[in-house]
């Protein structure tokens, strides 16, 4: 019971680390270089910032893998294929944030040459630069908002049908996860990604994730379901 404990306040922090570096990385850091006009000469003047932002986001993904990795033990005791399937799903979710770190690496090196660049190359640098950019927002949609949501429904799934946590908080995350995944849907379809509709399709998963954080580190998971789960095993 105590590694149980252990177990739901580890993941209960990872869930609160990958806000954290999530947070700070795209909106404290990133976003204000992302959105300016002259995006190009504020990656340059901004070399630090950028590869903090960078490795901040990394390790945010690192930290829902392993959530997926540490809960392992536990979920595989109530249906080992979708433990597995929740790993293979984090794993997955994790490629785009490296693919959409190594473009602002990208866009930071180009930046900085376009800096130093005489005016007969500047168009050059320019559609470079927004080919980029581009790709770097594809990705934000396919990893921290389509994959996140497809691999938060098997572990709410899982949550509901084991009831290592309380139902309703179960019921809420998976009511959550489709509302997730039509935010990074529908920007496909020309809906602004950081419109209020997408700002409130996405609030429930955020919300969510944090409250079922606060919970598996002061309440850790059901014993009782624990329990139950180790008994169907042996």
């Amino acid at each position: 019971m105590n590694s149980n404990k252990r177990t739901a306040r580890i993941v209960g922090v990872l869930f609160m680390l990958a806000t954290v570096m999530g947070v700070a990385s795209a909106l404290v850091l990133l976003q204000p270089i992302l959105t300016a006009p002259d995006y190009l000469v504020k990656f340059s003047e901004n070399e630090n910032k950028v590869i903090i932002g960078a490795l901040l986001d990394l390790i945010g993904a690192g930290a829902f893998v392993g959530i997926a990795v540490v809960i392992f033990p536990i979920f595989e005791k109530h249906n080992k294929s979708i433990a597995l399937g929740y790993i293979i799903a984090r794993s997955f979710e994790a490629v785009p944030f490296i693919i959409a770190n190594t473009l602002l690496i990208s866009l930071l090196a180009l930046g900085q040459e376009y800096v130093r660049a005489q005016a007969p190359d500047v168009a050059y640098f320019q559609t470079c630069g927004a080919l980029l950019l581009v790709a770097y927002d594809w990705t934000q949609l396919l990893g921290p908002r389509i994959l996140a949501s497809l691999a938060g429904m098997p572990f709410y799934y899982l949550l509901y049908q084991s009831k290592l946590i309380p139902r309703w908080l179960s019921v809420w995350g998976l009511v959550g996860a489709p509302l997730y995944l039509a935010s990074g849907l529908l920007p496909m379809f020309g809906l602004d990604p950081s419109s209020t509709i997408s700002t409130l399709l996405f609030l429930p998963t955020a919300l969510n994730e944090m409250v079922l954080a606060v919970w598996l580190v002061v309440k850790g998971f059901n014993s009782s379901a624990t329990a139950s789960g180790f008994a169907e095993q042996v």
